[in-house]
């Protein structure tokens, strides 16, 4: 990878050097059917034009010819396995030690973020449509060229898809993606079959998994070992218990300790987003004191998570209660901010109802979701159909939250803590 580049981008099948020799011996061979006295300078004008042409296209085949000469890109890699195995490290260490330029490393939360990003500016850029007038544009390949032209080797960690809006688009950009040389390096919780499983529409999902597959070789790093949790008790403590005698108190003395070595006071902040306002009521500086209504109960995603990271180097999150299958859609949210948080190294103190491992108890549907389950009854899915999708199932909340169980007791370590401490920098 230390000398790949995929530049100059290159599409197209190329055409042959031989084609442009047999333009040149038909070249050849008119002139010696011309009759140059008679048609006189007429006929060399345009004998004149046919060599210039010719002379156009070999410079174009040598070009072209330089192009085919280049190695083609290399394979890249999916490696996938349980929490804490390992994988992000991994990545990590490749990523670090690859010397080449053009290399970009990202969370796959703010990949597809800024995928869409790209999408909605190209869109916008569009000439209005005029009334009775139907045009079609399709961004998603303008796009790939875009990240193509702009690195060839592209490191995703946490691949992870259970956005629908992602699962439609994925095959068509990572085909662009291939096709202009990048190359890819990804790591997950799931096997390549196993990504957005039980997700809705999954059939027009399926062709990706071949993509990926095709361009990617799929490494197993499944140990059975989290080693995170096997990391030394943390030498403070950053994870209470509500119910514990002055477990509030110590979680407001942290908060003042914290806030004492910031060029600031305690006041609400807001933060734009995308146009829209996210007001966070207890920040100094940059510590931000919240509770989980605000940061889960809201209609908050991955972009609003990576602004207060970018914002806040310590982030308290009080009143987390039992997270429950009622609660998907906060759990969903959480599970969000985590891995954010986590990918950009924010600490986190947490005030929450019960212990870390029993955070997570299951339990009924709620009513929201029973009436959603009569509304397809109603449409004729059977009853095995709706059990699959994973709108009515804790399935994915559950294996995704083994992950946030494992990175919240990394989160707590005094290592992370030390990197997570923006002013040593």
């Amino acid at each position: 990878m230390a000398g790949y580049t995929n530049i100059p981008l290159s599409l197209q099948p190329k055409a042959k050097i031989g084609d442009d020799r047999s333009r040149v011996s038909e070249t050849d061979n008119r002139l010696e059917s011309t009759n140059m006295s008679k048609n006189g300078p007429a006929s060399l004008r345009h004998f004149s034009e046919e060599v210039t042409s010719v002379e156009k296209g070999q410079e174009e085949d040598k070009s072209n010819t330089e192009e085919e000469s280049k190695p083609p890109p290399p394979h890249g890699c999916y490696i996938h396995g349980g929490v804490g195995t390992g994988k992000t490290m991994l990545m990590d260490l490749f990523y670090f030690h690859v010397k080449n330029s053009r290399k970009k490393r990202l969370h796959f939360n703010r990949f597809m973020l800024d995928i869409h990003r790209r999408i909605h500016r190209l869109k916008q850029s569009l000439p209005k449509r005029r009334i009775g007038k139907m045009t079609t544009y399709d961004p998603i390949f303008p796009v790939a060229m875009e990240i193509a032209a702009e690195t060839c080797l592209l490191c995703l960690d946490e691949f992870q898809v259970v956005d629908i809006a992602d699962a439609m688009i994925l095959k068509q950009l990572f085909e662009g993606l291939f096709s202009c040389g990048v190359v890819l390096v990804a790591t997950s919780n799931r096997p390549p079959e196993e990504l957005y499983k039980n997700g809705l529409q999954r059939a027009a999902f399926v062709p990706f998994i071949g993509v990926l597959k095709e361009y990617c070789h799929t490494i197993s790093l499944d140990t059975g070992i989290d080693y995170r949790q096997r990391e030394k008790e943390p030498p403070g403590k950053f994870y209470y218990i509500s119910s514990e005698p002055d477990a509030e108190l110590a979680v407001n003395t942290l908060f003042n300790e914290l806030a004492y070595r910031q060029n600031d006071v305690t006041r609400p902040r807001v933060l734009i987003v995308q146009g829209r306002e996210v007001t966070l009521s207890r920040t100094c500086g940059a510590i931000a004191d919240c509770t989980f209504q605000e940061l889960c109960d809201r209609s908050l995603g991955a972009s609003d998570y990576l602004e207060i990271a970018r914002q806040f180097d310590t982030v308290i999150i009080r009143n987390v209660p039992r997270l429950k299958v009622g609660l998907k859609d906060q759990v969903r949210r959480l599970i969000t901010l985590v891995d954010i948080f986590y990918d950009q190294k924010v600490r986190v103190v947490v005030l929450a109802e019960a212990p870390l491992h029993c955070l997570f108890v299951g339990g009924p549907l709620s009513g929201e979701e029973e009436r959603d389950r009569l509304m397809l009854d109603e449409l004729g899915l059977t009853n095995e159909s709706w059990k699959r999708l994973t709108l009515f199932t804790a399935e994915e909340e559950i294996f995704a939250f083994r992950r946030t169980l494992s990175r919240l007791t990394e989160m707590q370590t005094e290592k992370y803590w030390v990197q997570g401490d923006r002013n040593r920098l």
